[in-house]
């Protein structure tokens, strides 16, 4: 006996994704249901060897499923998710609306599975931010071994981290720049993304961070440890899936760079490629498609005591989002709903 499954906000990015690593992990499906907005009603999705046509989301009934996973924004999903928890179903949500909630767990299977079983208190699970969860995925078994103090991050942010419009629009803007004739004015980012970077992503905040850096410090913190210091950059790359980061860690007490990479190997979801030749690490488009969190370029950091760096790179719309979620449904089945 599997799991009814309703995928919430199917024809997006994430929701695409998930409906694929299902089929792909070949998780315990029953009955799925594609679900999506009114002006989407209809439209077919994959879901393995089979189409699925999206049914109405505000006409859903819950009653009866297990589980749902959720890809829309926090405003609809403010609406949907406690009518889906009410109704008996544990909802995985992708949105920032609960991570910060003390009753809902914020979880990284490979870092800390155990807090699923805090999802009866809401009937809600949430899923990290993109940038959080690769790079707590890398931190967890170097935390474990040496413990962190510090974390100094500067991430490389992919434009399908803000969605489809974000990719249509590096993709309108690229072909603009060679077609002088076309002038496409930036709707989705503040700037120009085609050729440029942006160091700005989500809102600003009073102490002058935005909000994506504020969502890397206190995920990081509920995820892995509340005593980490974490500061943050994050910045807008005009790729269109994947997100590295370049992160500087400072440990309690020694961790040598040869030791860390052992650690690395062993480490779960983590695959090490760190060669000091050319070539010899991973870039954002060698990621995508692919489960792993990779991480490069591990070195001593010979400015601070105790310190290290690294390069982590992830398949933002896999790791960052739909296959955590999915994760997260396969922990909880394994450890609460037993079904399967």
């Amino acid at each position: 006996m599997g799991y009814k499954v309703a995928v919430v906000g199917a024809t997006g990015n994430v929701g695409r994704e998930m409906l694929n690593i299902l089929a792909e992990r070949a998780f315990p499906v029953d009955e799925i249901a594609a679900l999506a907005s009114r002006r989407s009603l209809g439209t077919e999705v994959s879901f393995g060897d089979r189409t699925l046509k999206t049914r109405d989301l505000d006409a859903f009934d819950f009653a009866g499923w297990d589980i749902a996973l959720f890809a829309i924004g926090s405003d609809a999903t403010k609406t949907y998710a406690p009518k889906a928890a009410r109704a008996g179903c544990v909802v995985i949500d992708n949105s920032s609306l609960y991570r910060y909630d003390p009753d809902v767990p914020l979880v990284v299977p490979e870092v800390n599975a155990e807090a699923v079983e805090g999802y009866a208190k809401k009937n809600i699970i949430a899923n990290p931010n993109c940038s959080t969860a690769q790079m707590v995925v890398a931190l967890k078994p170097l935390h474990d071994r040496a413990r962190i103090k510090r974390v100094v991050v500067s991430t490389y942010q992919s434009v399908s981290g803000a969605g489809k419009e974000g990719m249509d629009e590096l993709w309108d803007q690229t072909k603009a720049i060679y077609n002088p004739t076309d002038e496409i004015a930036p709707k989705k980012f503040q700037k120009q993304i085609a050729f440029n970077v942006i160091p700005h992503i989500d809102v600003f905040m009073e102490d002058g961070s935005t909000k994506e850096e504020w969502k890397m410090v206190a995920e990081t913190k509920k995820i892995v440890d509340s005593s980490i210091k974490v500061t943050a950059t994050c910045v807008r790359v005009p790729v269109f899936v994947g997100h590295a980061e370049a992160i500087n860690l400072e440990f309690e007490d020694h961790l040598d760079e040869d030791e860390a990479r052992d650690i690395l190997r062993e480490a779960p979801s983590i695959m090490v490629v760190d060669k000091r030749e050319d070539g010899g690490y991973v870039t954002p488009i060698e990621c995508v498609g692919d489960f792993a969190t990779f991480v490069s370029r591990i070195r001593q950091d010979s400015t601070i005591d105790n310190g290290l760096n690294l390069w982590v790179v992830s398949d933002n719309l896999r790791k960052g989002a739909a296959l955590n979620a999915v994760q997260i449904a396969e922990v909880l089945g394994q450890r609460c709903l037993k079904k399967g």
